[in-house]
């Protein structure tokens, strides 16, 4: 399947300095650029890693412009991967567990949750399940804090989205814009 998808990285804020233009996966960014301060997505939806080989905090963009890392809600000017999600255009289906192994309690989300204490007692997400679409999981509500990016497939315990603790705040679906 071809993920049609463009992404433009500078390395300095304000669309300046050194450019990489990027069509596809790249796990190894720090051949084109010493840094990233600013993106254009100019289509797709894309995953940014603070890390090579897709490892480390990640961003979640979508179609539009990011001056500086903070419009990411970034830490630093630090991307040395990027991964384009696969546009999706049907509905969207995940179902969340307050256990490990899909166990105990089970929510199923079909809309963007941005107080997800709202409408799951349990408090935290130890399993999930994404059956349609990629999902995009907050640490805190509103859609803010650290991201994870979840896309169709098991995930049995938190680490496997590369969470450290299995706190998801608030959770959004991956729409390229």
């Amino acid at each position: 399947m071809e993920h049609v998808g463009k992404i433009i990285f500078y390395q300095e804020q304000k669309f300046r300095g050194d450019v990489y233009e990027c069509s596809s996966d790249s796990p190894e960014l720090s051949g084109h650029l010493s840094r990233c301060s600013s993106v254009r997505v100019k289509s797709g939806a894309w995953v940014l890693f603070e890390r090579p080989n897709y490892l480390g905090d990640q961003y979640v963009l979508t179609r539009g412009e990011y001056p500086d890392y903070h419009h990411w809600m970034g830490n630093n000017d630090s991307i040395r991967s990027c991964h384009i999600i696969p546009s999706f255009s049907g509905t969207f289906r995940l179902c969340i567990f307050e256990n490990p192994d899909f166990s105990g309690q089970m929510l199923e989300c079909m809309e963007d949750i941005n107080q997800l204490s709202d409408v799951w007692p349990p408090g935290a997400v130890h399993s999930a399940q994404v059956q349609d679409g990629s999902w995009i999981f907050y640490k805190h509500p509103d859609f803010r804090g650290r991201q994870y990016l979840l896309e169709r497939g098991q995930y049995r315990r938190f680490g496997e989205w590369a969470a450290m603790e299995p706190t998801v705040g608030s959770l959004r679906r991956v729409r390229d814009i």
